[in-house]
């Protein structure tokens, strides 16, 4: 993101000649790694036709700031309705941003009980009512006759986050500066380290299978996704929970983004600050949530009934190798990465019509990610593209939980939702972005991008199913 230039000041305490190499880095045109990736999707696309392989979504659950139930989540997103708004968790006012998509009003009443709930820091509530609502849209909910037929062995969790507890690590830290070591919470290692997501959802439902989370900042739920599957498919487990959860808007959390120069600051009028390719676009603006897929394989989707909502076709992840937090801007990561999450999935690029885009409303982010897809997919009038953090803000590692959720509802109805706020947008915007107002459109193939710090990139592949 070209609006960090703090974080790019880093590179100054690299040696001489890794300082020479960075230069060097950024002018490349790295022509012959290109040759490579074109050479590696060169051959005819195909399906996987195998039931033990082909994986399903059967279930989905989310926390978000539209509420937690995913029909009502989808239809605020069509009416094209801002979920930000003026920070009240704490007193904003002496920062430079003072908006988010912060949840108001969640409840965890019938998911988590009192005691514990009152302990957990907001990104394990999030995981844990987004995981149990997950199981509920697939059938398998806590308490079922038909929870208790999956093989818990073979069924695991895969959730992670970007931040993990940092309200718990805050408190924690304030309580040994202020009163000492000994009014340490106990629960301060446990619930600020990101794998307990999965871990006490896990303890929750019994799941005895694949168990950890992948923290990979923005693209961490896409990862997830990637990995569950691929566990599926290498016939380890039967189901899994994948996704992505966070609850990083509390004052150490937005502090953060404000030293890296990454937020808007649009405070007169925060529900138009979310603004991807436009031109007045200034930053990024904080979100949270939580968004959990049930993904299992098809032949056990189809031998216990399960309500088959959609097909996972693939995916990929690969590293820029190039900055901390700026996206290179030859576009040559994002590329390869949708290039081999297409040729995992068995598609070729002509069959997708629907981008589910990154899109964070950075100034250099946005242009790169599209530079980046016209790579890879020559027709741009092709393919609609739209992007949810317009609506909710960037909810950091839920991001491509909730941007997955979206994706799979659009395929489902038929309707994309809007990109809000395109007031006056980039020339080189040539794809039709769905700016402002729903649209009715059958999705083929679509695919969903998320892109991290450290130059993760994540890519996943979804389609209608069809048996």
């Amino acid at each position: 993101m070209k609006a960090l230039h703090s974080a790019a000041t880093a590179t100054t305490l690299l040696p001489h000649h890794q300082r020479r190499r960075r230069r060097h880095l950024r002018s490349a045109s790295f022509p012959p790694i290109r040759a490579i990736a074109c050479q590696s999707t060169a051959s005819a696309p195909q399906r996987e036709t195998d039931p033990k392989k082909r994986v399903v979504v059967t279930g989905m659950g989310m926390v978000s700031v539209f509420g937690n139930d995913v029909d009502r989540y989808y239809e605020s997103l069509l009416e094209g309705k801002s979920g930000i708004g003026p920070i009240d968790r704490f007193d904003a006012s002496k920062f430079p941003t003072r908006f988010a998509g912060q949840i108001r009003g969640f409840s965890s009443e019938g998911y988590i009980d009192g005691k514990n709930d009152r302990r957990l820091d907001d990104y394990l509530r999030y995981c844990i009512v987004g995981g149990k609502k997950a199981l509920e849209s697939a059938g398998i909910g806590i308490g079922t006759a038909e929870l208790e037929k999956i093989d818990k062995v073979r069924a695991g969790v895969i959730v992670g986050a970007g931040m993990g507890g940092l309200t718990m690590f805050s408190d924690s830290v304030q309580n040994l500066v202020d009163k000492g070591h000994r009014k340490i919470s106990p629960f301060f290692i446990p619930y600020s380290i990101t794998n307990m997501g999965s871990a006490l959802l896990a303890m929750d439902i019994g799941f005895m299978g694949a168990n950890y989370s992948i923290s990979t900042a923005c693209a961490t739920s896409n990862y997830c996704f990637f990995a569950a599957a691929n566990h599926i498919r290498r016939g380890e487990t039967d189901i899994m929970l994948a996704g992505g959860t966070e609850a990083a808007i509390v004052p150490i959390g937005l502090g953060g983004f404000v030293a890296c120069r990454a937020l808007s600051q649009r405070n007169d009028d925060p529900q138009t600050a979310s603004r991807p390719w436009d031109k007045g676009r200034d930053g990024f603006v904080m979100g949270e949530g939580a968004g959990v897929l049930v993904l299992e394989s098809l032949e056990h989707a189809m031998k216990r009934d399960a309500p088959i909502i959609a097909e996972f076709l693939g995916g990929a992840v690969n590293c820029d190798a190039y900055h901390m937090t700026d996206p290179r801007v030859d576009g040559l990561g994002v590329s390869i990465c949708i290039e081999r999450s297409l040729k995992d999935a068995g598609v070729a690029s002509e069959e997708v019509n629907y981008i589910n885009a990154h899109a964070t409303s950075t100034i250099a982010g946005d242009l790169a990610e599209l530079k980046a897809i016209k790579q890879v997919f020559k027709n741009p009038k092709e393919i609609k593209i739209n992007a949810t953090k317009s609506l909710i803000g960037h909810c950091l590692g839920a991001s491509g939980g909730l941007e997955a959720i979206a994706t799979i509802k659009a395929i489902t109805t038929g309707w994309l939702h809007p990109s809000i706020n395109q007031f006056d947008p980039e020339p080189a915007v040539e794809f039709d972005t769905v700016a402002n107002k729903k649209q009715q459109h059958e999705v083929n193939v679509a695919i969903s991008n998320s892109f991290g710090f450290g130059g993760h990139n994540s890519v996943v592949v979804f389609a209608p199913f069809k048996p």
